[in-house]
C-alpha cells in the first residue's frame, strides 16, 4: 500500500494537533504518511521530499506549522501538487496569528490551501474531497461522512425539543 496523502510537521511537538488529520484519514481507510521536516533546520531534506512526493504516489500534501510557519509555502514551491497549510497554535507564536499569516499570505504563483488555527481535521477532510473527484470509493465514503455529519444536526434538534423548559415552543 503507498500513501495517497502526505502529512508534514514542522516538529513532533505539533504531532498533538495533526494526529487529528491522520486519525480522519485513517477512518476514511486513505493510506498516508507522516513526517517531521523543518522548512528552517532542513530545507534541503523538504525540498527534496516536496519534488519526490509526486513521483512517490503522494496526491495530496498537509503541511502544518507553528510561529513563523514557512513550510508548506516551502513544500508549496518545489511542487505542483496541491498543498493544506494547517497554522498551528505553538509556543514561540503569537497566539497563532502569526502563523495564520504566513501561511495565508502566498505570493502569487504558490497557492497553499490554508484551514483555521489547528484545524488538521478539515485539512485532512479536504485532502479526502480532492482525492475524491478521480476515486468513486472515496468519493463515496466522503459522501456518508457529510450525511452523518446531518444527522448528527437532525438528532441534537431532536434532544433539544425535550429540555423540558415550560416555554419552549420547539415543533
Amino acid at each position: 500500500m503507498k500513501p495517497l496523502v502526505s502529512i508534514i510537521m514542522g516538529s513532533t511537538s505539533d504531532l498533538k494537533i495533526m494526529e487529528a488529520a491522520a486519525g480522519f484519514l485513517d477512518q476514511m481507510q486513505i493510506p498516508f504518511e507522516i513526517n517531521a521536516l523543518s522548512a528552517h533546520r532542513t530545507p534541503q531534506m523538504v525540498a527534496d521530499y516536496a519534488k519526490s512526493a509526486e513521483s512517490r504516489g503522494i496526491k495530496v500534501i498537509i503541511a502544518g506549522a507553528g510561529g513563523a510557519a514557512h513550510l508548506p509555502g516551502v513544500i508549496a514551491a518545489s511542487t505542483n501538487l496541491p498543498v493544506i497549510g494547517v497554522p498551528i497554535k505553538s509556543s514561540n507564536s503569537l497566539e497563532g496569528i502569526d502563523s495564520i499569516l504566513s501561511i495565508l499570505q502566498m505570493p502569487s504563483g504558490i497557492p497553499v490551501a490554508t484551514m483555521a488555527l489547528d484545524g488538521a481535521k478539515n485539512a485532512a477532510i479536504f485532502a479526502v474531497q480532492i482525492l475524491s473527484i478521480s476515486d468513486p470509493g472515496i468519493a463515496q465514503r466522503s459522501k456518508l461522512f457529510k450525511s452523518q455529519l446531518a444527522d448528527k444536526v437532525t438528532k441534537a434538534n431532536e434532544e433539544l425539543k425535550t429540555l423540558g423548559y415550560k416555554y419552549l415552543v420547539n415543533d
